[in-house]
């Protein structure tokens, strides 16, 4: 039953937001005083029609897509050539390309403001750092609490979204130079955080660089050891007796530990403490880095406008991880099909938090809110692609006619279309075969 509301609830959004792009069109293009001879929101048989100032109006009961037309047809379906100064094609270049940009931008426009009003209700990770423990890297080095971070080995971070999926590519084992702004004086300067390696015995799970703020635990993100119980959101409180707050205690026990050694592991599941004994596996220990970042919420108008700045740069947040990703694709890094995703795929993702059991339906609807929000940005990212049917192709045209100050030969422009339409061909099914390729690899 679940994967009908799925996909109720990806068309009906996709369906918003691309009703959305192209009132962007339509709305500026009236500004500018283009004539727009019919604005269809979804298609399909109509459910509501009506005409206003020579414009025909209407709502469609198929939730996807939209359309604005701009030209009137013949009985053969040719556009009608005409000299109308109200036609866009017989708009200057700069006015058409305004026209052109809206759609984009609205989609990009929709992105900030749910972004910002969703971290308005849930508040926020900031780029500021807090403290650190004794025995990581970022103990001792020159920081003040508050101080926020701009870049990470040279790569510029808008918010904490990139800042953490940079560190999801990153050799845990490199060095890493942040980049940090002082909240006493704005100067910039650069702090080295430089990791212990050594091998040890190994609890074996990945855990929260945090510790939880209850119990002073490492909650486990995940188990690769298979002789051990432990399972993702336990919070591990000690090993053998020894507080997990009490760091250099518990580095000082693991020092002398070996794969195969036996420890007793304290750990708390559903509200129950649980003693377990498991052997360690062999590994390398990096010591963590141990960076903080504070929270915000709204508690004034300062915190308001630091929410809603927080917002506009998220967006660039999700260009900057499509560049990651991307970059990390071509080196091999990421697996191809794990990059591109389409409709399925966000239908699958959509289908997989609604049916979790376990997860709060608040917990549910602040990740539906943030994955529209990220989709409506993509959606404004993808349309500017140089592809016929998308903006980014006009785009381009409009671009090169106003540098070349004539109209593009129509050889040109059919060869451009021509090559566009298999790329885009090309895109569609490779987004198909990269969704069946995750929900086989991964399970629906």
């Amino acid at each position: 039953m679940t994967i009908f509301i799925s996909i109720l609830a990806v068309v009906l959004m996709l369906g918003i937001f691309a009703a959305a792009h192209e009132l962007g069109h339509f709305f500026v293009a009236r500004l500018f005083k283009v004539k727009a001879y019919e604005v269809s929101v979804f298609l399909g048989p109509a459910l509501f029609k009506w005409r206003r100032k020579e414009v025909d109006y209407s709502i469609r009961c198929i939730p996807v897509g939209a359309y604005v037309r701009f030209n009137d047809f013949d009985n053969e379906g040719n556009p009608v050539v005409s000299d109308d100064p109200a036609l866009l094609i017989n708009q200057p270049r700069w006015k058409r390309l305004i026209i052109a940009l809206a759609g984009p931008f609205v989609n990009f426009l929709l992105g900030i403001i749910i972004f910002s009003a969703f971290f308005c209700v849930t508040g926020y990770e900031t780029l500021k750092l807090g403290a650190t423990e004794e025995g990581l890297q970022m103990y001792g080095l020159d920081y003040e609490i508050g101080d926020t971070v701009v870049a990470v080995d040279g790569h510029k971070v808008f918010t904490s979204a990139d800042f953490v999926l940079y560190f999801d590519f990153k050799d845990a084992g490199e060095p890493t130079v942040l980049t940090i702004r002082s909240k006493e004086t704005g100067k910039k300067h650069d702090i080295t955080l430089n990791p212990e390696v050594s091998e040890r015995g190994l609890i074996g799970i990945t855990r929260n660089q945090t510790l939880d703020p209850e119990t002073s635990g490492w909650v486990v993100s995940g188990n690769s050891n298979p002789a051990s119980d432990l399972q993702a959101g336990d919070i591990v409180t000690a090993v053998n007796g020894i507080a997990i707050a009490d760091y250099e205690a518990l580095d000082d026990f693991f020092k002398n530990t070996k794969e195969g050694d036996i420890v007793e592991v304290t750990y708390i599941r559903d509200g129950k403490e649980i003693k377990e004994e498991i052997p360690l596996v062999g590994g390398t220990y990096v010591n963590g880095m141990g960076i903080t970042l504070l929270p915000e919420k709204v508690t004034g108008v300062k915190s308001f406008f630091s929410t809603v700045y927080n917002g506009i740069k998220t967006p660039f947040s999700v260009i900057n991880m499509t560049k990651m990703v991307i970059s990390h694709a071509i080196s091999g890094e990421v697996k191809a099909y794990q990059v591109i995703s389409g409709p399925i795929g966000v239908v699958n993702i959509v289908d997989n938090v609604v049916a979790e059991e376990q997860t709060s339906t608040t917990l549910k609807l602040s990740t539906l809110v943030t994955l529209a929000a990220f989709v409506t940005v993509a959606l404004s990212i993808s349309n500017m692609l140089p592809l016929p049917g998308l903006d980014g192709a006009q785009i381009i045209i409009l671009l090169v006619e106003m540098v070349i100050g004539r109209k593009l030969p129509q050889k040109i422009e059919n060869m451009i279309t021509v090559i566009g339409f298999f790329v885009m061909i090309l895109l569609l099914l490779l987004a198909f075969a990269s969704d069946i390729t995750k929900i086989v690899v991964e399970g629906w």
